[in-house]
């Protein structure tokens, strides 16, 4: 699979998101944190989606003290929640916002580090659960509210074992590839019926919780903070990027 990286020395205005409203999911924390005080700081208004409240309500106050927009939250666990869970999310974003202009599918689960052989089935489907129907469930309940927008982001969340398998990743591996499809396939179905762009980004090698889980013997400051990442974050959400769909980034070159 190509992967594509965002023009060179790029820097996002200042005022990129003015007005959008972005969900980020997995925004408590790592990656999803940065990126929705990012997203703030350029303007938008974000609903934190998450399943830990007290992670959520941080973010909310560093967002209100760095002066961002008034930022919304919604706890959801998403391996547990279900298909109406996500219809009511749905409906209080319609009836607060009216729309949506971006949805990052941040939230992630590593899972085991096994051999296939030797993998539980338990294991298996809660990754699957979380990594690839909740990002389906997710996408499908906010369709409308993202065609309301003038135009509109999705960005789902990949990984390089997700562009090509490496032993021992399991169910984590093949639920990102499983990403990849997904995004290919509402890409087409999109590409000439609306407004919304749809691609994947591999963030990379970066110093968040998870990579430290899967890498016990790194060190973590090896890899770049999140913050390093966020250029392409904002190149994808903002309209930079208006008309590039279908496509699979990465946010290291």
């Amino acid at each position: 699979m190509d992967s594509h990286v965002i023009p060179a020395a790029y820097q996002a205005a200042a005022d990129l998101l003015a007005g959008k409203i972005i969900l980020v999911t997995g925004a408590g924390d790592g990656i999803g944190r940065v990126a929705a005080e990012c997203y703030a700081a350029h303007g938008a208004t974000v609903v934190l989606l998450g399943r830990t409240v007290a992670k959520l309500e941080a973010v909310y106050d560093a967002i209100e003290a760095a002066g961002g927009a008034q930022p919304a939250l919604f706890p959801l666990d998403l391996a547990t929640a279900t298909e109406e869970d996500y219809n009511t999310l749905a409906a209080a974003l319609e009836q607060t916002f009216g729309r949506l202009d971006g949805l990052l599918h941040n939230a992630g689960l590593l899972g085991e580090r096994r051999p296939l052989a030797s993998a539980s089935a338990k294991a298996w489907n809660e990754v699957m659960q979380v990594n690839v129907n909740a990002a389906f469930l997710l996408t499908r309940a906010t369709l409308p509210l993202l065609e309301q927008a003038p135009e509109a982001s999705i960005i789902f969340t990949s990984s390089g074992v997700g562009r090509r398998g490496r032993a021992y990743w399991g169910a984590y591996a093949v639920s990102k590839f499983a990403t990849e499809g997904l995004m290919q396939v509402l890409a087409d179905e999109l590409e000439n019926t609306s407004r919304i762009r749809v691609n994947s980004l591999n963030p990379g090698a970066t110093n968040t919780a998870m990579r430290r889980s899967a890498y016990p013997g790194e060190t973590p400051t090896d890899n770049p903070d999140p913050a390093a990442l966020m250029p392409t974050y904002l190149y994808l959400m903002g309209a930079d990027s208006t008309g590039i769909t279908g496509q699979a980034f990465d946010a290291q070159g």
